[in-house]
């Protein structure tokens, strides 16, 4: 079978590149982090939390996992497993508060939220070792979020609400430090040199 032409290649064409995914993988998942550790700070009221639940939908669900499909494309397997698996976290979590939370036991709801919630410490944790051979701000935005992911659990499965908001708190501190890295990888690309520096971890 014929392999297909690829765009802008040819008898002198430069080879087609797509564009970093990276940065609006980042957007996404900050702005929607933002959103729910609002309230799970208590910052703003937790009764109105299911306003949450479209951009969760939308920016945090299927715009991450789209840039995770792209991340497939570039080669680049971290942002490809990261990004698909938050964008996952997001269509999850709408789907459990949309459809399945309102049929948990009450008596267990918090521990059965707990389970979900250690799942994704877990995983957070050793894609945070993993990104020691990426940059230094994307291994802030995994420490901070796997601390979040571990308050948020520990609160949920003792019902201590101190404890959830500790979370929401670090959960702030972890979507401000993923718009800034998604805002430095843009912003470097928009400039075509470093304005705003990410500092790369991998090996020289």
């Amino acid at each position: 079978m014929e392999a297909a032409s690829t765009p802008g290649s040819g008898s002198g064409g430069a080879t087609w590149t797509p564009a970093d995914p990276g940065p609006l993988g980042l957007a996404a998942f900050a702005t929607t982090t933002f959103v729910l550790s609002m309230y799970n700070s208590h910052l703003v009221s937790p009764v109105g939390e299911a306003a949450v639940l479209g951009l969760a939908l939308a920016y945090g669900g299927i715009v991450q996992i789209l840039a995770g499909m792209w991340e497939f494309r570039t080669g680049n397997t971290f942002g490809a497993v990261a990004f698909s698996s938050y964008g996952a976290f997001w269509l999850s979590f709408w789907a459990l508060v949309v459809f399945y939370a309102p049929h948990l036991p009450l008596a267990h709801a918090g521990k059965d939220v707990a389970l979900y919630l250690y799942a994704w410490a877990i995983f957070t944790t050793y894609m945070w070792v993993a990104s020691f051979r990426t940059s230094a701000a994307i291994n802030l935005v995994f420490v901070l979020l796997a601390i979040t992911f571990w308050l948020l659990a520990i609160g949920n499965a003792g019902a201590h609400v101190n404890i959830i908001k500790a979370g929401g708190y670090v959960g702030l501190a972890t979507a401000v430090a993923a718009w800034y890295a998604s805002f430095a990888a843009v912003t470097n690309a928009t400039f075509k040199r470093t304005v705003l520096p990410v500092v790369p971890l991998g090996r020289a």
